[in-house]
């Protein structure tokens, strides 16, 4: 499929900024919660299942709500979509700060930032810069959106646990809300028109066409079930790592840092990733993405705790972190196009999100009946190996529809 048509002041530079912006100002509150877990917690004399719970909510609603907002984006345009979403995170983020229940806890951090996210994360601005730049473009525009949320996460991480040190969680919470609403005038420069026509092979294929060909396809199956390991890792140590490294003994500078380091070599990840993505086959840059975190993640629970053990594990983690998102994006847009990319890859994303719910979830649940996070540890380091062995026989090439036409 080709790139759509950009007159006026829609260069393809300012796509990329302003969408790198999107990215950035959308991830990084999310990836600092795990901060807000030990002060809310302590706040309202609630164990650690209580925050958990409410995280793995967010996690899967961002899932489950992910395939329709990318469905909506497709047909209706991605900036509408953008800005209701941030609606709703700013939302969330604000009432947090009223959250004295955990029914309401579930509802503000959990509900209406789950939904939000599905409406504004990067996942829509991947899939809009899919439509908007040309197919050479592609593999460094979706490395530089995943690299530009990890610059997020690099930025708040510290900002978060500054703020809530000297300002308490409440006003961290408000500081977030507020920096995010500044996103919502940039998402203009990410339009794309409503679209009602299937230009890639001169018909239309409505959604449910584009489904069954989708599910009906070993190759974007297999693609589905790996990504649940991402998301399992991701959630599991952005909410639970800050927690983990305290009752190790180390500080919450510490983990603040930790964080703030995968963010960092994430834009490293990420970059290098939709780069090799243009010259080596997806399926072994996401094989070996996968193996490296089950042994990162397994050197870390075997080694002493101590801060360069700790700071190297950031290292580590953060080039493998999101640099899973450009190769698996891509290899949706292979196999389907781009036409309903934004569908397709939240179905993606939601086998993504289960993982997330499943390993901020059982982190919870876990430390509170044995005292300990090691065996959800191990079980990231299980999930690891079986996804590096479940990408490989993935067969790189476009579905049978396009098979006389490049992606």
């Amino acid at each position: 499929m080709t790139a759509m048509s950009l007159t006026g002041w829609r260069t393809p530079a300012i796509i990329l900024i302003c969408g790198s912006l999107i990215a950035m100002l959308t991830f990084g509150p999310r990836s600092a919660f795990g901060f807000f877990l030990t002060p809310m917690s302590n706040a309202h004399g609630w164990g650690r299942e209580v925050f958990a719970l409410a995280f793995a909510v967010q996690n899967l609603l961002w899932g489950i709500g992910q395939p329709v907002a990318g469905a909506i984006a497709d047909r209706f345009g991605s900036a509408r979509v953008i800005c209701a979403g941030i609606l709703l995170y700013g939302a969330g983020l604000m009432l947090m700060t009223v959250s004295t229940t955990p029914i309401t806890l579930n509802i503000t951090a959990g509900v209406l930032i789950g939904f939000g996210l599905s409406g504004c994360s990067f996942n829509i601005v991947l899939s809009a810069f899919g439509k908007l730049l040309k197919p050479e473009w592609r593999g460094l525009a979706l490395g530089l959106g995943t690299g530009a949320g990890s610059f997020g996460q690099f930025l708040f991480a510290p900002f978060g646990v500054a703020l809530i040190d000297h300002q308490g969680w409440q006003a961290a919470l408000i500081v977030f809300g507020g920096l995010l609403l500044l996103s919502m005038p940039v998402a203009l420069a990410l339009m794309t028109p409503p679209s009602t026509s299937h230009a890639e092979s001169g018909k239309q294929q409505s959604m449910k066409s584009a489904l069954g060909e989708a599910f009906g396809h070993r190759s974007y199956v297999l693609l589905v079930l790996g990504f649940f390991t991402c998301g399992f890792q991701l959630a599991f140590v952005t909410a639970h790592l800050p927690a983990y490294l305290l009752d190790r003994g180390l500080s919450a500078e510490v983990g603040g840092w930790t964080i703030a380091i995968i963010g960092l070599f994430n834009i490293v990840g990420s970059l290098t990733s939709g780069y090799l993505g243009n010259i080596l086959p997806k399926r072994y840059i996401l094989s070996f993405i996968y193996f490296v975190r089950a042994l990162s993640i397994a050197a870390f629970v075997l080694l002493p705790t101590s801060v360069p053990i700790t700071l190297a594990f950031g290292v580590v983690t953060g080039l493998a972190w999101l640099s899973t998102v450009p190769p698996t994006s891509g290899l949706v847009a292979v196999m389907f196009g781009t036409r309903w990319l934004a569908m397709l890859y939240g179905f993606a994303f939601f086998s993504h999100q289960v993982g997330g719910f499943l390993g901020v979830w059982l982190g919870g649940i876990v430390f509170e009946a044995t005292g300990s996070y090691n065996p959800v540890w191990w079980l990231s380091v299980f999930f690891g190996v079986m996804s590096a062995l479940i990408n490989l026989p993935i067969v790189e090439k476009p579905a049978g529809r396009f098979a006389a036409a490049p992606a």
